[in-house]
């Protein structure tokens, strides 16, 4: 039998490795996609014609329902959010409705229309915020220093809620930081990378950052997504961290992206205050000997292969832009 999994954001960075690594598994891959004016499937646009597409909103139940009365899916992966924290700041509001209440909305609807879905709530190291150890693992307290934090703590326990509850196969994968080519712009590793390119290349002057003293657990999004997947095939459903267990700041990421392209950082990065947090998360570290040893699941791209395939990404697409540009007609 055909396994379906249905994906909410599978436009995003996660949403799109994550039906890459589905199709190698022989999944028939489903992703859900709110009406937009503008189509983003740039992250997918290799995969376009071996998945389908369906509209529905997290903000909306009733869609939801019918959702997933059509695909019948045998899994859920809940990646769909308002995931960046600083404009969660802006739209405290918004940022609730969809990464809070979006997620009660999907379990609801699995709850009526077939208990039986495997589910994966996208939870994140944000949560943790303020820490209260290190590293953090699965039994360390919350203490969220954002809405999007907040809003993360909220989906995160109700989906264990609707387990204990209901009988659901509910998992949350706690994630740390994790990154790639398909990363947005506005986060900060890839506002490095790109802005590292585009100084190379004699494009850009100044790179200005926030907190460079900030400190990460940064791994592979390509990596993670895996581990996604073998949550869901357990015996039993649970929760787990997924991280590298190292931590880099802000500073040695921007050093090791201006070096791999053989320039002095110094020259081109300035601090401009209005870019750091109203509340600072300074330090995050996961502990994964739970995923280790219970799933089987590890890290493979270390984070100097994670920069440097990042850097080369964004020098070949700024170089292609070039060229589109110079070469378009009048």
């Amino acid at each position: 039998m055909t396994k379906r999994a249905l994906i909410t954001g599978i436009t995003g960075q996660d949403g799109s490795y994550l039906a890459e690594f589905l199709l190698q598994k022989g999944y028939e891959v489903h992703g859900m996609v709110r009406r937009s004016s503008t189509e983003g499937f740039e992250r997918i646009q290799h995969i376009r014609d071996r998945i389908h597409l369906h509209q529905a909103d997290l903000l909306d139940q009733l869609s939801l329902v019918r959702l997933l009365a059509e695909v019948r899916p045998h899994e859920v992966y809940n990646l769909a959010a308002m995931s960046f924290v600083p404009t969660s700041w802006e739209q405290p509001l918004l940022t609730g409705e969809f990464t809070a209440l979006g997620v009660t909305r999907m379990l609801e609807a699995i709850r009526h229309v077939d208990r039986t879905i495997r589910f994966y709530q996208a939870s994140s190291s944000e949560m943790f915020g303020a820490v209260r150890e290190e590293p953090q693992n699965e039994n360390t307290p919350f203490y969220p220093r954002s809405p999007y934090g907040v809003a993360k703590v909220y989906g995160h326990w109700i989906t264990v809620n609707y387990r204990e509850s209901f009988g659901i196969f509910a998992c949350s994968g706690i994630l740390f930081n994790h990154e790639s080519p398909r990363r947005g712009k506005e986060f900060v590793t890839r506002k490095v990378t790109d802005a590292v390119a585009r100084i190379k290349l004699g494009l850009q002057e100044k790179l200005y950052l926030g907190n460079l003293d900030a400190m990460r657990d940064w791994g592979f999004a390509g990596d993670y997504v895996e581990a996604m997947w073998l949550m869901l095939q357990q015996p039993q459903p649970d929760d787990y961290v997924v991280a590298t267990g190292e931590k880099h700041s802000v500073r040695e990421l921007v050093e090791l992206a201006f070096d791999y392209v053989g320039l002095d950082w110094k020259r081109y990065v300035e601090i401009d205050p209005r870019l750091i947090r109203p509340a600072e998360v300074f330090t995050l570290r996961g502990d994964a000997t739970k995923a280790r040893t219970v799933l089987g699941w590890k890290p493979k791209v270390t984070f100097p292969e994670l920069v440097r395939m990042m850097v080369d990404a964004d020098l070949e697409r700024v170089r292609r832009e070039m060229i589109e540009r110079t070469y378009r007609p009048l």
